[in-house]
């Protein structure tokens, strides 16, 4: 799924275990974080965002990138209805929140094309993301 910086950071260093969407989604399971090519410039100051470290020199700043994986557990939609929920502080009222867990930040970022909402990666990235994890594992084993 694509993300607007510092969304995307927030989720892949800060602790950000819920995206606000406009609508639902049935699937659970990975999803890799896309730093879109759009930067939310008012969220660089938010205060959850600043919380969470936010660091325009970071690597996983960066943009048209995929910076994370993360597992889509469930999503809560009670606040569309005008319900509530107790979702945490970076849920929105009125958006369904997805709920991430399992973030694995990217030992650095995979530049990518991506798209709105849901969207199906190009085999040869889920392989450059799985290689990666896998050759940052080996040598943590090795040292």
């Amino acid at each position: 799924m694509s993300v607007q910086q510092p969304w995307a950071f927030a989720i892949a260093r800060g602790g950000k275990t819920v995206s606000n969407q406009g609508l639902p989604a049935a699937y659970r399971g990975p999803l890799l974080i896309h730093a879109s090519m759009r930067v939310d410039l008012k969220a660089c100051d938010s205060p959850l965002v600043q919380a969470a470290g936010w660091d325009p020199r970071d690597p996983l700043a960066t943009i048209g990138a995929v910076i994370a994986v993360a597992d889509l557990e469930d999503v809560c939609s009670a606040t569309v209805p005008g319900g509530s929920c107790d979702c945490g502080p970076w849920a929105d009222p009125g958006s369904h929140h997805w709920h991430l867990g399992a973030v694995r930040a990217l030992p650095r970022p995979i530049v990518a094309i991506g798209h709105p909402g849901l969207w199906q990666p190009k085999p040869s990235l889920v392989n450059e993301v799985n290689t990666m994890f896998a050759t940052t594992a080996a040598l943590n084993n090795t040292t």
